[in-house]
């Protein structure tokens, strides 16, 4: 049977991505996490579901010698990294925090992965590494020129495993290039507040956030710019359900077993929504109506990122199952409904 190591997956989609695995596998997932930004609940839902399976260690990516030894005493078939700080406003504030965090901390486990034979690296990704693309939708090769600290982190993770995997001919890596990702893994019991889901301390997410003021978490929740160049003047992003999201990791590690070769795929639907429609579906498929606040823009935010999702349907595995904006919205409000019910 085989070892999976999976680095931040008491996260959102750390999480959901290792139930993927655990769920349509034989393998072992060991998982480690600090905690930082995750959650232990996460691992508790894991837990009740695969107890033989899944193994969590609370570790940090910076304790370079006990990640060391564990890397040393298991035969790990892969790592799939998804350990990082990821909100794009506080990496404008406190980049130095996500150049560490982010390009070196994932550095140093590339470089451990290759003194212990690990030869299969998942990266997660994301499309903050192509800045303000002159066309839309984005394919793989257009230029990359992030426009926040969080972009660049993640654009330099991955020139790092592209180097490695040059240098080191058995070392072979997919990056993922995430889109806006929400909603609730499909297996989730809302009424018995059972499965996984977004579980942000301070959530940014605009789905997540729209939710919660949808639950009364929040009051309001707020606009950030109404004069971008786009149909209603709001940012437009393409969103993904969370079980396609985590499925596209599982392709990917088919994709590494089978053709043994490096690749970069962008993960979305291809279809673009601006914030203002966006919040519109949450007040219909919650049936709320909660205040929106219009406020200025937030530096690093771009005006339109649009995947371009051929290459991923062409190459590898991978066959979305919920491209539907209100059914992820509605999963998402389910969610957070159950949620508000569990910390009553």
């Amino acid at each position: 049977m085989k070892n999976i190591l999976f680095t931040g997956a008491a996260g959102y989609i750390g999480s959901c991505s290792a139930y993927t695995f655990l769920k349509n596998t034989s393998c072992n997932v060991y998982v480690i996490d600090n905690l930082s930004s995750g959650f232990i609940e996460n691992i508790r839902f894991l837990e009740s579901k695969f107890s033989d399976r899944i193994h969590f260690i609370n570790l940090d990516l910076d304790d370079t010698c006990a990640l060391e030894s564990l890397l040393k005493a298991n035969k790990f078939d892969c790592v799939v990294h998804f350990a990082a700080s990821l909100i794009v406003p506080e990496s404008v504030i406190n980049p130095l925090l996500y150049y560490s965090n982010n390009t070196k901390n994932t550095l140093n486990l590339i470089s451990l992965c290759i003194e212990s034979n690990i030869n299969k690296f998942i990266f997660s990704s994301t499309a903050a590494v192509y800045g303000e693309p002159k066309i839309l939708p984005v394919k793989e090769d257009s230029a990359l020129s992030p426009i926040n600290p969080y972009g660049a982190s993640k654009m330099m993770s991955e020139m790092i495993l592209r180097d490695a995997s040059i240098a080191y001919k058995d070392f072979n890596f997919v990056a993922l290039r995430y889109f806006n990702v929400a909603g609730a893994l499909s297996d989730s019991d809302f009424e018995k507040k059972s499965g996984l889901g977004q579980r942000n301390k301070n959530a940014t997410h605009l789905i997540k956030v729209a939710c919660e003021c949808a639950v009364g978490k929040r009051e309001s929740i707020s606009i950030f710019g109404d004069d971008y160049d786009t149909k209603d003047g709001s940012c437009i992003r393409d969103y993904i359900h969370i079980d396609d999201l985590a499925s596209a990791h599982l392709s990917a590690y088919e994709f590494l077993d089978t053709h043994k070769k490096s690749d970069v795929f962008n993960v979305g639907y291809g279809n673009g929504y601006s914030v203002k429609e966006v919040i519109e579906i949450v007040k219909e498929v919650s049936g709320v109506d909660f205040k929106v606040v219009q406020s200025v823009r937030r530096e690093g935010d771009p005006a339109k990122l649009i995947s371009d999702n051929t290459k991923i349907l062409k190459e590898t595995s991978w066959k979305p199952k919920y491209n539907d904006l209100k059914l992820i919205a509605k999963s998402a409000y389910l969610w957070e409904c159950a949620l508000k019910d569990e910390n009553a």
